[in-house]
């Protein structure tokens, strides 16, 4: 009903009648971060939710959100691995590790997780861009721009088609440097010939 007060005043609510409800801190949480800005704030909610229910591993994926935007990526990583220790399957927490040593510049650990993500959800928008983003790190340009064909098919994002062509550029330069030098030698041979012949 586009009536956020009144949503975090239901969530309030319901956490003074049971300070265990997952769902009601967990949105608590999520308004501290994305619409407050306040990520300790955010970080204290969803460290609740887990001393309450710490067999839940969406708890630790979203810690590892606001522990990630503070800038703790050892943090982050740490609760993403509790996740995925709950949940092997879980790809979102996989797809969220890969950005995280994406950031840090590990770029075979995103690869790795990337790819695993990829595995288990070929949906993926985020890991399918982030692989992109690894095999680029990695001079894999054709994989990269494989890649980043697939979510143009899923999506004709102008981002993507950007990173396509930029990473085309990359992959052909040589051709392209091999044309410019082509026409700067015809337009000096021409020059020559032209000076010659008077």
């Amino acid at each position: 009903m586009r009536d956020p007060r009144a949503a975090e005043a239901a969530a309030k609510r319901a956490v003074a009648l049971n300070p265990r409800h997952v769902d009601a801190r967990t949105f608590l949480a999520w308004i501290e971060l994305e619409v407050r800005g306040d990520i300790d704030g955010a970080i204290g909610e969803y460290q609740k939710v887990i001393e309450m229910h710490p067999e839940l591993p969406d708890a630790y994926s979203n810690l590892a959100v606001a522990q990630k935007r503070k800038g703790d990526f050892p943090g982050a990583v740490a609760s993403l691995n509790r996740a995925l220790e709950l949940r092997p399957d879980f790809s979102a927490a996989l797809t969220t590790r890969g950005g995280i040593f994406a950031e840090q510049n590990h770029w075979a650990e995103a690869e790795r997780d990337f790819a695993a993500a990829l595995k288990l959800n070929p949906r993926d928008d985020g890991a399918l861009y982030g692989l992109s983003q690894a095999l680029r790190e990695a001079k894999d340009y054709a994989g990269a721009q494989h890649m980043l064909g697939e979510l143009i098919s899923r999506s004709p994002n102008f981002v993507y088609w950007l990173e396509w062509g930029r990473i085309g550029l990359i992959r052909y330069w040589w051709v392209l440097l091999s044309l410019a030098i082509a026409v700067a030698l015809r337009g000096r041979f021409k020059k020559v010939r032209t000076v010659v012949n008077g």
